[in-house]
């Protein structure tokens, strides 16, 4: 089917503001273009109007895409690609894959404040010795590292030292070449602390702190914590070309509830 010149204006226009077209779009074009028009308008503002470079967006798509939290395959795939197109290295996006494999440790995290919590309330205080030398030399490395020390890492050194240390590792990416630099890991590591799939305040607190710290600014924050939200438009990825095959049956034979159909995705 052609598209009359009002879709094809407005088709170019949503290439223009978020550098895909995909079945959905088409879908929603057909649809409902009004909406399609607003969320061009919506997804298109963090990036016409923050300071972050189209390839720091690319990358935090990509971390938003692969968190276990959400595990978007098709969007993953396609803001991968966007980055190496931005001029992305393989390592930076290993980078980001591994900040969001330590995002697994926010439940540990949580978790061991509240057995700290609990234990306090049954009378099961847990030992407040001093520090050993090993685990001194533990905190310090986190310190150095981080530059602050949360309670959650307190708790963990004194009833796990040994996992400290092994999550210690995990934490600290270490510079590589052709690898993200600290800001950027910063803003990844807010970005998947910020996401409403996985909202973690205390998470996202610290990373604001730390963002503060490096001289990040106010306006490359916002632009971030913006950018979390258009992970909502996958109701539409999905959505609307199963509701498409749903109503004409016979273009459907492609099957969108197989999971193939997931091609149709980004931000």
């Amino acid at each position: 089917m052609n598209l009359t010149p009002e879709q094809q204006v407005l088709k170019d226009a949503f290439i223009r503001a978020r550098g895909y077209w995909r079945p959905w779009t088409e879908g929603l074009l057909r649809l409902d273009p009004e909406f399609l028009a607003t969320y061009a308008r919506y997804g298109g503002y963090p990036a016409e109007t923050g300071p972050l470079s189209r390839k720091m967006c690319e990358l935090i798509y990509v971390a938003l895409d692969g968190s276990a939290t959400h595990l978007f395959r098709s969007g993953l795939a396609l803001h991968m690609q966007l980055a190496l197109e931005q001029g992305a290295t393989a390592q930076e996006i290993v980078d980001v894959l591994r900040l969001a494999t330590a995002q697994g440790l926010d439940g540990c995290n949580l978790g061991v404040g509240i057995l700290a919590e609990e234990l306090a309330l049954a009378g099961l205080d847990a030992d407040q010795a001093g520090l050993s030398h090993e685990q001194t030399a533990l905190r310090d490395a986190y310190v150095a590292q981080f530059g602050d020390w949360p309670d959650f890492c307190d708790l963990w050194l004194r009833a796990d030292p040994a996992y400290f240390a092994v999550m210690l590792d995990l934490l600290t990416v270490k510079d590589k070449t052709g690898g993200l630099d600290e800001r950027s890991r910063c803003l990844i590591s807010l970005a998947l602390n910020g996401c409403f799939t996985a909202l973690n305040p205390h998470g996202l607190r610290l990373q604001i702190r730390r963002a503060l710290r490096l001289g990040i600014d106010k306006r490359e924050i916002l632009q971030v914590l913006q950018m979390t939200a258009h992970l909502g438009v996958h109701a539409c990825a999905i959505g609307v070309p199963i509701l498409t095959d749903a109503l004409d049956p016979a273009a459907g034979k492609s099957s969108s509830v197989d999971a193939s159909r997931q091609q149709q995705g980004g931000q």
